[in-house]
């Protein structure tokens, strides 16, 4: 809702003090159940988003997802399929450095049997992506139409004012834009003067810049969570097909669906992806029979649970925690 909202917004929603929220914050980030970060948008850079699904022996596949997670241009890095595939999210900031990944470094890695690749066509988003049912019903209707409205104006507030020079073409970010960038990925919360210090600029001119990246869409501020910290236990990928001329309405309708957590329309034998989680397979197997079943159009439906999350959107992911 506000990733980077100020902790006496906040606070002023729910009632407390800011050094009360401030602390819990702090004790949440540092227990590995949440993180704010940010996640390049490489669709604004020229590129594409890939999904990769790598098939590999069982023995091989943990070392793999390891050596993945480690790259800045892969997100979501999970083991699926029984511990022999890999699934991850390539954001490759070129087409060599993509074309190095899939048809260099991948192919000549000895567990790897196989490899799919699918090119993102379109992220769908529900009318309110920061609603996730794992959260459903924490905030009173009052608090969150109060935390929106706090959010807004803080947002209008704290918007920079351009100056002359401060151009940002969605092609042309330069090496404090990239230090910014990196900043952000590391702590989404990082303050101006943080920024500031690492991009070797004014902490005025650090936060226009940052203005100016999320205002071109070149990175988005996400929050990580650590479902399984919440106690939701379950998660899987959900490859289906559909007609092309309902592509759009079922990916749109699978992203309403409170347990999804991402849905996108991909090339390949599947053309339409989600990604959901649930609190038990009891809960799993609801939501595949009962609300993506009831989906009019999808025609098939291929169930890949994950075995284990390597990697989110910008944290490596050790023992269902986040790290720091």
């Amino acid at each position: 809702m506000a990733p980077r909202g100020s902790f006496s917004h906040f606070a002023d929603t729910l009632g407390t003090s800011e050094q009360t929220v401030a602390r819990r914050y702090r004790r949440l980030r540092a227990a590995g159940v949440v993180r704010v970060t940010a996640v390049v948008n490489t669709e604004a850079l020229g590129q594409s988003t890939w999904v990769v699904r790598i098939q590999c022996t069982p023995n091989g596949t943990a070392a793999l997802a390891q050596a993945l997670a480690k790259r800045q241009d892969i997100g979501w890095v999970s083991i699926a399929g029984g511990a022999a595939e890999v699934v991850c999210v390539a954001r490759s900031r070129s087409a060599a450095d993509r074309e190095e990944l899939l048809l260099g470094q991948l192919a000549r890695t000895a567990p790897v049997l196989g490899i799919s690749a699918a090119m993102m066509l379109h992220q769908f988003r529900a009318g309110r992506p920061d609603d996730w049912a794992g959260l459903a019903g924490v905030l009173t209707a009052q608090q969150e139409a109060k935390l929106r409205s706090l959010a807004g104006r803080a947002d209008a507030a704290q918007t920079p004012a351009l100056q002359v020079g401060d151009s940002t073409r969605a092609s042309d970010i330069d090496d404090g834009d990239e230090a910014i960038l990196h900043q952000m990925v590391l702590d989404g919360r990082s303050s101006y003067a943080q920024l500031g210090a690492c991009a070797g600029m004014s902490e005025g001119r650090a936060a226009r810049r940052l203005h100016l990246l999320l205002e071109r869409g070149i990175a988005v501020v996400d929050v990580d969570l650590s479902s399984e910290a919440l106690g939701w236990n379950v998660t899987a990928q959900l490859w289906m097909t559909t007609a092309p001329a309902d592509l759009h309405a079922c990916g749109t309708a699978l992203a309403q669906l409170p347990d999804v957590t991402f849905a996108a329309a991909v090339t390949g034998p599947h053309n339409l992806t989600a990604v959901v989680v649930c609190r038990d397979h009891s809960a799993l197997y609801r939501l595949v029979t009962e609300q993506v079943g009831a989906v009019p159009g999808i025609r098939t439906l291929e169930v890949s649970p994950r075995t284990r999350v390597v990697k989110q959107a910008g944290a490596l992911v050790t023992r269902a925690r986040l790290a720091t």
